[in-house]
Formats: structure tokens, C-alpha cells, sequence
């Protein structure tokens, strides 16, 4: 009987053997597919961190083609941006250090960046007159610009701590960085040529200034994350995407501008209803 067990036993050993060999190999290839599967949001996130750089260094280059470089330039960036979390939710690879990572490309790509191209192209062509001191034309432009990255910056910080709107997550709590950045570098596309008039510059500086306050503020924003992208949709709204999309492609100077400029100033629109429509509500009630 002991002959037996010891005859049989390197049997059940080389079994278990055979076994084991393909569940180790099995195992060993999921780590490589979820160490590659971790490494695909990060692309995203450094592609959008490579084009906040190139604005960059293509703003101070200062000619015409270079800003509009520049400006094409963040707009691929605000698209990586977002894709880099999608692609993140969509396979499970949220982790806090692509969240870290994000907010800093982010800082580079939606407020040096764009900070850096409204300062050169709003000043580094304007005709010295006597009307003004073109010193202190540059000094309100660099601090205005500052407002703008230091606003930036304030919002990526809010944005990792509170979320979304309470509530919902439908909306934004004050203006998203990408869509501040994309006003900017959807006027210097559509425009293209640089500010020679000073009085055109003072308020493209305003204007920087006052996108830097839409950030930092409570105002609402819708941000497009309730849309079911990955369900069967009906076929006019693929066609009227695609035409969308089509318009925007031939005539990318024209369509940017009023896409950008609209969503800038439906939040604001919207907000002043909301705010107008609660004091009615409140003298309402406090009548009866």
C-alpha cells in the first residue's frame, strides 16, 4: 500500500505542476497590461503638458504664424485634457497621481501658456504714441496676465478639493480653466494679427483680467458629463455632430470665436436669471 502512495504521488505532483505554470504566466501578463493600461491617461496628460510648453515658447516668438501656432496649439491641449480623463474612468485607471498630475499640466497648458500669449500679442505690437506711455501699457498688461495665471491656479486648487457643484455634477463652480485658456486662443486664431492700437490692448487686458474673475467666482457653468457619448444615439444627432464638427474645421476662425465667447457668456446669463428669479421668488413670498 505504501508502494502505491509513493508510486502515485509524483504523479499528483507533476499535475499540479502542469497547473500552476499557466496561472503564473496568466498572471504575470495582467500586470504588464495594467501597468500599460496606467500608463495611457499620463500620454494624454503629457501631450496636453507638451502643447501648453510649445504655446509657449511659440508666443515669444512673436511673429503672426507663431501665434497663431501658439493658439492652435492650446486648443489640442484643451482636447487632450479632455480625453486624458475619460480615457481614465473608461478603464479604471483613476489614481490620485494622475489627478495631481493633470492639475499641473493644466496650470502650464490653461494659464502659463495662454497668460503668455494675451501679453505678447496685446502689447509686443503697439505703436509708441504720445497718448501714452507704452511702459506702463506693458506693466498693466504683465500684471493683468499674472491676475489671469494666479486666477488659474487658484481654481485647479478649489477644483481638487470641493469637486464639482453640490449637488449635481452637471455643473462647474466658476469658469473651467480649459474654456478661460480657449477664449483667449479663439481670438488670437480668429484674429490672428497682433494688437497695434493701445486702446484695443487696455481692453484685451480687461479682458484677460475679467476671465481670471469668471474662474475664481461661483458661478455656474454646464459641463457637458451628463451627455451619454457611449450609448446608441439617434442618426440626426450623429449627422448634426459631424456637420458641427465639419463648420468648425472650414471655418475655424469664425466658429471658435462664437463657441468660446457663447459659453463665456451663457454662464453669466444664466447666472444673473437664476439671481433674478430668486429675488422675485423671495418678494413673492414675502407679500403673501
Amino acid at each position: 500500500m505504501l508502494l502505491l502512495l509513493r508510486q502515485a504521488s509524483p504523479v499528483k505532483d507533476r499535475g499540479m505542476d502542469q497547473h500552476e505554470i499557466p496561472f503564473a504566466e496568466r498572471r504575470f501578463r495582467n500586470a504588464r497590461l495594467r501597468r500599460g493600461i496606467f500608463l495611457l491617461p499620463s500620454l494624454f496628460t503629457s501631450a496636453n503638458l507638451l502643447c501648453g510648453y510649445y504655446a509657449v515658447v511659440a508666443a515669444l516668438s512673436g511673429t503672426v504664424t507663431d501665434f497663431d501656432h501658439a493658439a492652435r496649439a492650446i486648443g489640442l491641449a484643451i482636447l487632450f485634457d479632455s480625453l486624458d480623463g475619460r480615457v481614465a474612468r473608461m478603464t479604471g485607471t483613476n489614481t490620485e497621481f494622475g489627478v495631481q498630475f493633470d492639475s499641473l499640466a493644466d496650470v502650464v497648458s490653461f494659464g502659463i501658456a495662454p497668460a503668455v500669449l494675451a501679453y505678447a500679442w496685446g502689447f509686443r505690437s503697439v505703436s509708441p504714441t504720445a497718448a501714452i506711455n507704452v511702459e506702463q501699457l506693458g506693466q498693466l498688461g504683465w500684471i493683468f496676465c499674472l491676475a489671469f495665471l494666479i486666477c488659474c491656479a487658484w481654481r485647479l486648487a478649489r477644483f481638487n478639493v470641493q469637486g464639482m457643484a453640490p449637488g449635481s455634477s452637471k455643473f462647474f463652480v466658476g469658469m473651467p480653466t480649459p474654456a478661460a485658456a480657449g477664449v483667449i486662443a479663439a481670438i488670437v486664431h480668429g484674429f490672428k494679427v497682433p494688437l497695434h492700437d493701445w486702446r484695443w490692448s487696455i481692453g484685451w487686458f480687461v479682458l484677460a483680467a475679467a476671465l481670471g474673475a469668471l474662474m475664481t467666482s461661483t458661478i455656474r457653468y454646464y459641463s457637458f458629463k451628463d451627455i451619454p457619448w457611449t450609448r446608441k444615439q439617434p442618426s440626426l444627432a450623429v449627422i448634426l455632430l459631424l456637420m458641427s464638427i465639419a463648420v468648425v474645421w472650414v471655418y475655424s476662425e469664425v466658429a471658435l470665436v462664437l463657441l468660446a465667447c457663447t459659453y463665456a457668456a451663457t454662464g453669466v446669463a444664466l447666472h444673473f436669471v437664476r439671481f433674478f428669479r430668486h429675488r422675485l421668488v423671495s418678494r413673492t413670498a414675502g407679500t403673501l
